[in-house]
């Protein structure tokens, strides 16, 4: 492992929609979403679609096989992991180009952003690694081992340390964000995918594809502290999104063709919403009324309602959308 600092971070979640800023007052505004980007993997591009309509407005070259997205704080620009290219493209929303490539070591799978944009952090698959690297100098900051087959990648709130997930093995790696240090890990369900934390970094949420659980995490303690069973056998939990409230739990089912709706506080599957084949990412609007998944089998999009719980409109994006990502 190799280190040196890096600065401030918090985390965004993994496919969940960009974070809303906050007041003085401690009040939380809510920025309007409008434009939704989707990762064709075998396409090598990212779709653009307007919020407002729904219409693919067009389409953004990144390089090979994009898989995981993130934005910076103020939505302008967003990082892509490109998991042929072995780096990330670094797009600016505005002109919809890709203005910069980093090496961020072999197999890309998901990516996280530190706040001020300065830092991108990525889960390299095929070589089990966590890779952290400055966006301004593309020198890597460091590099560290975690568990095997990583996928998802997310940083506290607070910026100081990283989960990293191991299909393989099971398992939460738990680094430390500036320096990649090792600090503990834990089991989780079996082929754990996708993490994300609540705001104040008190509990992180943890899906496990062929577990068909969600896993809730003390993410002070970084010890498990329950499981939300989700459905039977057929039920493969990835991207998750949690409600601006935070009282409810949306996950991309993969193979049951659905979304799962949790209550968090009765750690209860409460509904499950049809949407189209294999939908792995999901994002929640920044005001929490409209859900979006990738469905990567159908080569399409599914726009939730989520008070009525219903899917108001199907976007055919063609190839096969592994995420999707909001911002302004």
């Amino acid at each position: 492992m190799t280190a040196r600092l890096a600065p401030r971070v918090i985390s965004l979640f993994a496919c969940a929609a960009l974070f809303a800023p906050v007041s003085r007052s401690g009040v939380r505004r809510v920025v309007a979403d409008r434009w939704l980007l989707v990762s064709d993997e075998p396409g090598d591009r990212l779709v653009v679609l307007n919020v407002a309509s729904g219409e693919i407005v067009g389409t953004i070259p990144v390089g090979g096989r994009p898989r995981g997205m993130a934005a910076s704080t103020d939505g302008r620009r967003v990082f892509v992991a490109l998991g042929k290219d072995d780096a990330v493209a670094v797009v600016d929303v505005a002109s919809r180009h890709v203005v910069r490539q980093l090496a961020v070591g072999k197999d890309p799978e998901q990516v996280a952003v530190s706040r001020d944009g300065a830092t991108v952090y990525v889960s390299n698959e095929e070589i089990a690694m966590a890779t952290a690297v400055d966006v301004a100098t593309k020198r890597t900051l460091f590099t560290a081992a975690v568990g095997k087959e990583p996928e998802g990648i997310a940083v506290a709130p607070n910026g100081h340390k990283l989960y990293v997930t191991g299909e393989s093995d099971s398992s939460v790696t738990v680094l430390d964000a500036v320096t990649g240090r090792r600090l503990t890990g834990f089991a989780v369900g079996s082929r754990p995918r996708f993490v994300a934390f609540t705001r104040d970094g008190a509990r992180a949420y943890v899906s496990a594809e062929n577990g068909g659980t969600v896993t809730y995490v003390d993410a002070r303690a970084d010890t498990v502290a329950g499981a939300v069973v989700v459905g039977d056998r057929t039920t493969k939990p990835t991207g998750l999104a949690l409600s601006p409230d935070e009282k409810t739990l949306y996950l991309a089912n993969g193979r049951s063709n659905d979304v799962a709706v949790i209550d968090v506080a009765s750690r209860s599957v409460v509904a499950t919403i049809a949407v189209g084949e294999r939908p792995w990412g999901i994002a929640l609007s920044g005001d929490g009324r409209t859900l979006y998944t990738a469905n990567g089998r159908s080569g399409s999009v599914s726009i939730i309602d989520v008070t009525s719980r219903r899917v108001t409109a199907t976007i055919a994006v063609g190839g096969r959308p592994y995420s999707v990502l909001l911002v302004p």
